[in-house]
């Protein structure tokens, strides 16, 4: 079963965002650290939409969670209406160069590429659609 939250995409809410994932997960006896690597994720995602989907007007993000049976996995959409935006066409940054060579950004969604097991994009209907699928 599907369960959805929309509110307000501005990084104050993030709170809320991390109770409802968290309270679905921990109902499933989703371990700490895999917890811990979708709630990084998610605040990733989530501050990513506030910051940029609707610059410099605001809007709202859906996010919607569900619980797959087999294998156990956690599929959680991250859905707005702003600008047509897909984090993965961006280059992976170059983990190699010191800290000061690297280019600004891209290291968010490179660390939710790296600790989640699927993360797909899709523009559909004028909404940027962002899943994440980690196994519980």
């Amino acid at each position: 079963m599907m369960k959805r939250l929309i509110l307000p995409a501005e990084t104050e809410r993030m709170d809320e965002v991390l109770d409802f994932l968290n309270g679905e997960l921990e109902e499933r006896g989703c371990p700490m650290k895999t917890l811990a690597q979708i709630s990084i994720a998610a605040e990733e995602i989530f501050v990513n939409i506030a910051h940029y989907a609707y610059a410099p007007d605001a809007g709202e993000a859906e996010i919607t969670i569900e619980i797959e049976e087999k294998p156990l996995c956690a599929v959680i959409r991250f859905i707005d209406v702003g600008k047509a935006f897909n984090p993965l066409n961006k280059p992976d940054p170059d983990i190699t160069l010191d800290v000061e060579e690297r280019e600004i950004g891209g290291l968010g969604i490179y660390m939710v590429k790296k600790s989640m097991d699927e993360v797909s994009y899709a523009r559909e209907n004028g909404r940027n659609i962002l899943e994440i699928r980690k196994r519980l």
